[in-house]
This record gives structure tokens, sequence and C-alpha cells, in this order.
């Protein structure tokens, strides 16, 4: 499979508009679910490296707007990994001791260790996202931010984090039946808000907002992707080939033995 086409280059003017919601690609589901299938242990073993080498980490960013998929794409994508090895950290509103710091205080604490797999559900970016269109922020600040972001992350890249942003494009058509699907199913009440609908009537202002983001924080050592969503197998495929394309480029190793162990006798 073709990531590349769905990276988001480094300078430029993004148009959301320009990525499709419902691609599928050339596969169908059943294939997708067999790849899947043979993508996971590749996955595993990656994953045991990394953490045995403890020099490098991953860093995952998810961000959507409201049913895009990010706690699915965690479930789906993420099974058969161990999870000693990945931190998943949910960023909500900010807390009073929060709003008290820069923006960043609050994320640089869970940034992955050596050795370690990180997925932000969603992350810094919720800073130049909902506190823009809710004009909490000004222009100048937003700009600001942008700049305080792309330097956040060249200072992880430069420590070893290998950093793979993700967002996860749905349709608004897609999103009002995820909502519904929400309200009419028991099981799945719970995770509807009244605020969603709040937000919802905000979509042409989060969709410039994303694009201004994704276009000023795309960068070679921490890349946008834009993932069609409306469909969540191709999306947790795509997502998984891109996360084993990187950990194969990252290449970790297993150390090596500071002993011989043909010498040592275990009695």
């Amino acid at each position: 499979m073709n990531t590349k086409k769905y990276r988001v280059g480094e300078g430029g003017k993004l148009k959301l508009s320009s990525y499709k919601t419902d691609e599928t690609g050339k596969g169908s589901e059943a294939e997708a679910l067999a790849r899947a299938e043979e993508r996971q242990p590749k996955l595993a073993a990656l994953q045991e490296r990394l953490y045995a080498e403890a020099k490098q980490s991953l860093l995952i960013v998810l961000q959507a707007r409201d049913a895009g998929g990010k706690d699915g794409t965690v479930k789906h994508v993420l099974f058969g990994l161990n999870p000693q090895g990945v931190v998943v950290t949910s960023f909500k509103a900010p807390t009073p001791l929060e709003l008290a710091h820069d923006f960043l205080w609050r994320v640089h604490a869970h940034a992955p260790a050596a050795g370690m797999m990180a997925v932000f559900n969603r992350s810094h970016y919720e800073d130049v996202l909902v506190t823009r269109v809710h004009g909490l922020i000004d222009q100048q600040t937003t700009q600001a931010r942008y700049e305080h972001i792309r330097a956040f992350e060249a200072l992880l890249s430069s420590r070893g984090t290998r950093i793979v942003k993700l967002y996860l494009h749905i349709s608004k058509d897609e999103q009002k039946e995820r909502l519904q699907d929400r309200l009419d199913d028991p099981d799945k009440t719970w995770k509807f808000n009244l605020g969603d609908l709040k937000e919802r009537d905000l979509w042409d202002d989060y969709t410039l907002a994303y694009q201004d983001a994704l276009s000023a924080t795309s960068s070679k050592q921490a890349p946008w992707y834009v993932i069609p969503a409306d469909h969540k197998w191709f999306r947790n495929e795509l997502i998984g080939q891109i996360l084993l394309d990187t950990l194969e480029d990252m290449n970790p190793q297993f150390p090596e033995a500071d002993f011989d162990p043909a010498k040592v006798e275990i009695r």
C-alpha cells in the first residue's frame, strides 16, 4: 500500500476537500482483515525490539472530529501489542493547574520514554483547534503556538522519538450517522455528548482550523497523514501500514549481551 499519498507535505497550503473521506483502496474489507492478521505479529515483534533496545520511541498523535474514530483506532490497530510498552493518554479540557502553565506543559510529561510507544488521543493540537474556533486565542497567538509546536516536536525528534500524526478524516454525513447510532443503541448512549452537537454546528470553522494547523506543522520529522475514515476497516488498514512502515524504518535491534551466554551455567 502506498501511504505517501496521504502524507501532508511540508510547506504549502492543505485543502481537506482534496482528500476523500470514503476511500477504500483497491481491496475488500475481507482482504484488509486478512492482511491485518499478517501485519499484527510483525508490529508486535518490532515493538518488542523497540522496548528491548530502549534507545528510540514512537509517538502516535490522533486527532479527529467528534465520532471520528480515535478510540476505535487504538482498539483495533494496536491490539496484540504488549501493553507494558504502550501508553495511551487522552487529553481533555485542561485543569486549573494545567491552565496555570504554558499549553505544552501537560503534554511534555506524557511524551514516550525510550523504548516506549505513546498514543495521544487528542493532543497539544487541541490548543490550536478548539481554542481558535471558540475565540479563546487570537491569530497572533495561534501562529506563535504553531512555532512552539514545531520546536517541541523537533526537540522530541532530536532525542530519538519518531512522531506520526494522524488526522482521521470523516464526512459530515458519516459523523451524523455515528452520532445517531450512539443515540439509538443503548450500549453506546454513554458515548453521546450534547456538546458534540454544538461543535458540529461549527463544522466549517473546524475545517479551516484543521487545514491551517496541518499545513503549518507537518514536517519531515513529524509528518501529518490525512486518513480517510468513513470506512473503519480501511482506516485501520492504512494506519496499521503506516505504523509498520515507520517501525521498520526505525529498525530497532535487540541489545547485545554484555557477557558470553555460552559461559553461563545454571545449576
